[in-house]
């Protein structure tokens, strides 16, 4: 569906002094979006929302087959963003805390001390995460929420900032759980890598790997500017026009014969938060319509169930959906 772009009531100007430097930070986005294609071939988008769900202090889901680079996707954006990394591989025998940490009892001081598990880390990859059971999988809850961790009846703040990303196999494949609705509504997109294109694929072949190309990734944000981008995402004007056409979204949804679930309200501030990160490093300090519709099938994919099949919704027919709903003038 092609949209003709409409420009919101009143924006706030391009080169507004909210942002003075935003051309130079447009410009350090597009760098890393460029170093980052250097291992992954051909997945500039998929980059860039990336970077969008963490500046919107989302967290990312990746669903695809294995081999597609989705663990190397994840390793070499946290080294470019300067960001300390730690990866859990999920396994059907998995306990809570092989994730969060357990305290260990020393001989030498008669006292139980507590050995943090990968969780605090400031990017954390759960791979494969629908190869461990409901009980493992929920460990995840209280983080990605609230970004700290209760073990032990003690409660532990988790680093700044703190990215989840995990993959996930399809559900056809032996050995997976599904994951409850919970879960997935903790993760604010839901992207697929896919096959890349043959010329990409080329390339690839040619390089035998990427293990090269590896060597020369350098940080190119640190922990503290990635925390100031979050900052500066969330401050991304987004009209009362805006805001009330994100809402007519979410009451289409609960009201259609069509869904099972209706989307709920952090379905819409996730909406939210991601149109004002998208616009933030598309150089813009303002949002548009076309960033709500850019982003909805990636936020509301994993969140919609047809009422006739139970199975997700997918790209297509959510963008078949927006022609329903007026875009705002």
């Amino acid at each position: 569906m092609r949209v003709e772009k409409k420009q919101p009531p009143s924006p706030l100007p391009p080169t507004s002094s909210k942002f003075p430097h935003m051309k130079e930070l447009h410009g350090l986005f597009e760098k890393i979006t460029e170093q980052v294609g250097q291992v992954i071939f051909g997945k500039q988008e998929q980059v860039k929302l990336a970077l969008c769900c963490l500046f919107a202090q989302g967290h990312l889901l990746i669903e695809d087959i294995p081999g597609i680079g989705k663990t190397t996707l994840v390793k070499v954006l946290a080294e470019t963003l300067g960001l300390d990394f730690r990866r859990v591989q999920c396994t059907s025998d998995m306990l809570p805390g092989d994730i969060l940490g357990v305290s260990v009892f020393e001989q030498k001081t008669g006292q139980f001390i507590f050995h943090q598990g990968p969780i605090f880390s400031q990017v954390l990859l759960s791979d494969e995460i629908n190869r461990t059971t409901p009980k493992t999988q929920s460990a995840l809850l209280e983080a990605m929420e609230e970004h700290q961790v209760t073990i032990e009846g003690k409660t532990r703040p988790l680093p700044s900032p703190f990215f989840v990303i995990a993959t996930l196999n399809p559900l056809e494949q032996v050995g997976t759980f599904p994951l409850p609705e919970s879960q997935l509504d903790r993760f604010l997109f839901r992207i697929k890598l896919g096959y890349p294109d043959r010329l990409s694929e080329l390339k690839l072949l040619r390089s035998a790997g990427t293990q090269r190309e590896r060597a020369t990734i350098r940080p190119l944000l640190s922990p503290e500017k990635v925390i100031r981008c979050q900052h500066m995402a969330a401050r991304v004007h987004i009209s009362d026009t805006l805001v009330h056409y994100v809402q007519n979204i979410l009451d289409y949804t609960r009201t259609s014969p069509d869904f099972h679930i209706g989307l709920s309200p952090r379905a819409g501030l996730s909406l939210v938060r991601a149109s004002q990160a998208w616009a933030f490093i598309s150089g813009r300090d303002y949002c548009l319509p076309e960033d709500v519709q850019k982003l909805l099938p990636f936020v509301a994919s994993h969140r919609l169930h047809r009422i006739d099949s139970q199975a997700e919704m997918n790209s297509d027919e959510l963008m078949n959906l927006l022609l329903t709903i007026p875009v705002p003038a």
